[in-house]
């Protein structure tokens, strides 16, 4: 069975397998909407209208005007909730569509602006701060957008913290781009593993409490 993978999904696995199961193989089982995550959508939506409509921000999101504001002077090609695919046959990845049926690998970068050869990629993030951030999710990207834009050699990258106001940037080259995929290969085969042996481990943690799948055997409610 062939699979199609993202950053969220592979970091589902990595944290449980069973987990990923029910919410991406059986799919018996939603990930449920919560505050923070109804927050992040409207942070991302608010964002996208401002610079693709030049539609006003929402006041209650006016301490990002400044920093949006910022990223809207810089010239370019800009690309705001841009989905993109990757196709993969042996070890060749090809562009694709979001929902091709060959689609192996599915992204969105939240903001691209394209000048020319280099690249501006932003990743909006509304954790508190960028104590535990993570630049893995910008690897990914910036391979896709290198197969995507084969014009580009150098994507300059950050991953914004909008509340703190914080950057965490990263410098992806075209000729490293091998190296930022290939990190995810591991979990990628030992899903298809997985997949052929019907074996789904279940990981305890300290976040069973969140989890959505109720029925496993390390959740416990939370008080």
């Amino acid at each position: 069975m062939a699979i199609t993978w993202s950053y969220s999904s592979i970091k589902n696995f990595q944290q449980c397998p069973k987990k990923y199961y029910h919410l991406s193989i059986a799919k018996d089982v939603k990930q449920s909407s919560t505050t923070a995550l109804v927050y992040g959508n409207e942070v991302h939506k608010a964002a996208e209208n401002f610079i693709s409509k030049n539609e006003p921000i929402p006041q209650k999101f006016a301490y990002i005007q400044d920093v949006l504001d910022a990223l809207n002077r810089i010239p370019g090609e800009k690309h705001c909730e841009l989905r993109l695919g990757l196709a993969k046959q042996e070890e060749e990845y090809t562009p694709c569509g979001f929902f091709a049926p060959n689609v192996w690998w599915r992204g969105i970068v939240d903001l691209l602006i394209v000048q020319e050869d280099v690249a501006f990629m932003v990743d909006y993030k509304t954790g508190k701060n960028a104590k535990y951030a993570d630049t893995k999710q910008l690897d990914l990207l910036a391979t896709a957008i290198f197969v995507h834009f084969p014009e580009v050699n150098r994507i300059n990258s950050a991953l914004l913290f909008v509340v703190s106001n914080e950057f965490v940037k990263r410098t992806h080259y075209r000729d490293d781009s091998e190296s930022y995929i290939a990190p995810f290969e591991y979990d990628v085969t030992r899903i298809e593993e997985a997949i052929q042996n019907g074996v789904w481990n279940a990981v305890a943690s300290p976040l069973c409490g969140w989890c959505p799948v109720k029925t496993c055997i390390n959740y416990k409610e939370r008080r």
